[in-house]
C-alpha cells in the first residue's frame, strides 16, 4: 500500500504545483492586503477542496461530472467569478484597497468561491482519485485520505507562496510595481476565466 500512496502523493504534488486560478487569486490578496489576508484566502481554497472532497466521497461530485447541464452551469459561474475578479484588478490598478470591516471573511470567501465554482476539481477527484486510491483501503476511505493529502499539499504550497510574497511586499508596494502587478493579475484571472468557460 505504501508505494501506491507515495505514487499518488507525487501525482497530487505535481498537480498542486501547476499555476492556476487559485495562485492568481492568492497573489492578488497577499500583495494588496498582506500575509494574513493571503493566508485567509488559502484557508478558503482549502475549504473548497474539502467541500469537493466530501462530495466526491459521498458520490455527489460524480453526479455533477456526469450531468452536462449542471457541469456547464457551475463552469460558467466559476468563469464569470474569475473574470469579475480580473476586471476589478484592471479597473483601478495600483489603488490601495480600503480597510473594510469583515475583510477576514471576504478573503476566506474569495478563496472558497474561486475553488467551489471550479467543476474541474469534481472531474479531477471523481476521475483520478479512484485510480490512485491505495488498494488496501476501502474506496471511500482511500479517496478521503487522498483528498486530505491534496488539501495539506495545497495549503503548504500556497502558504509558502504567501510567505515569499510577504517578504517582498515592500517591493510590491511600490506604486508602479503595484499597478503593473494588478494589470498582470487582472489579465491572468480573465484569461483563466475565459479558459474555464471555453474548455470542455
Amino acid at each position: 500500500m505504501l508505494p501506491q500512496l507515495l505514487t499518488a502523493t507525487g501525482v497530487l504534488a505535481l498537480l498542486t504545483l501547476v499555476p492556476g486560478p487559485d495562485m492568481a487569486v492568492v497573489t492578488k490578496r497577499a500583495v494588496s492586503r498582506g500575509r494574513a489576508d493571503g493566508l485567509r484566502t488559502v484557508a478558503g481554497i482549502a475549504t473548497g477542496l474539502l467541500l469537493w472532497g466530501a462530495l466526491t466521497v459521498v458520490g455527489l461530485a460524480a453526479l455533477l461530472a456526469a450531468s452536462a447541464e449542471v457541469y456547464l452551469a457551475v463552469k460558467l459561474a466559476g468563469a464569470a467569478y474569475l473574470c469579475f475578479l480580473g476586471v476589478q484588478s484592471l479597473r483601478r490598478p495600483g489603488a490601495q484597497p480600503p480597510a473594510v470591516r469583515g475583510s477576514t471573511g471576504s478573503a476566506w470567501r474569495t478563496g472558497l468561491v474561486s475553488n467551489a465554482l471550479n467543476p474541474k476539481i469534481a472531474v479531477f477527484y471523481t476521475g483520478l482519485l479512484p485510480a490512485l486510491a491505495p488498494p488496501g483501503l476501502r474506496p471511500a476511505a482511500g479517496m478521503a485520505l487522498l483528498v486530505l493529502i491534496h488539501l495539506v499539499l495545497t495549503a503548504v504550497w500556497l502558504g509558502t507562496y504567501v510567505y515569499v510574497l510577504s517578504r517582498a511586499r515592500r517591493f510590491f508596494a511600490l506604486p508602479r510595481v503595484r499597478r503593473a502587478l494588478d494589470r498582470a493579475t487582472g489579465v491572468v484571472l480573465i484569461a483563466f476565466g475565459l479558459r474555464v468557460a471555453t474548455t470542455p
